[in-house]
């Protein structure tokens, strides 16, 4: 009976280190092309690439914000209650998604990939954040997946769908993020976006009565 259990213990064993290799496999091969496919993007140069990243990337905040204060802005002049109910949610689902994704940077707590990996990744910009998710993309896919629910016409959604990935190719373009950290604020953002119609619901009983 104590051979069986010491058999036993030893099979235990095996099956945790094994699992702990495959486990360190796939991480290491994630990060792997985590770094990979930053290279290949942070090495796209020319004139107009680095012009267009810089322009995309510092866009961000101003049409992030001003798009839902431009929306209220003619809410206001043309006294439309719809319109300001528009406003309210792509507004508070860009707030969401910027408040959780900064709020996960210092629970990750990431370094950035030009700190991690100077030899390979040339910083253009410099962030003093961490890096895990990138805010400005998930920021950036909120307003663009709010738009695209709001106004589903397909002169709102490319743009708004352009506009948003090239937020996302000009921060790991710029150095600053890496692949992962753009898919997570992607999918942060637009999750945000989605969740936020159910919230608007509320708020709309609690705002206008209805």
């Amino acid at each position: 009976m104590r051979i069986f259990a010491d058999r036993k213990n030893i099979s235990m064993k095996k099956a945790c280190f094994f699992l702990f290799l495959c486990l360190a496999t796939v991480q290491t091969s994630a990060q792997n092309w985590d770094i990979d496919a930053l290279h290949q993007v942070n090495s796209w140069d020319g004139r107009f690439i680095r012009n267009y990243n810089k322009v995309i990337s510092r866009s961000e905040p101003y049409v992030a914000v001003g798009v839902p204060v431009a929306i209220a802005v003619a809410a206001w002049i043309k006294d439309d209650r719809k319109l300001l109910k528009d406003a309210i949610y792509v507004g508070t689902g860009v707030a969401a998604s910027f408040v959780l994704s900064y709020g996960m940077k210092y629970l990750v707590d990431r370094e950035r990939p030009y700190e991690r990996w100077p030899d390979r990744v040339h910083p253009y910009s410099h962030e003093s954040s961490p890096s895990f998710p990138s805010s400005h993309t998930a920021t950036a896919f909120a307003l663009a997946t709010s738009l695209s629910i709001k106004y589903p016409k397909w002169y709102v959604i490319a743009p708004s769908a352009l506009w948003a990935c090239s937020v996302g190719v000009s921060r790991m373009n710029e150095g600053v993020h890496y692949p992962s950290d753009v898919i997570a604020g992607a999918l942060i953002g637009a999750g945000c976006a989605v969740v936020n119609v159910y919230v608007n619901r509320w708020l709309n009983k609690w705002l206008f009565g209805e």
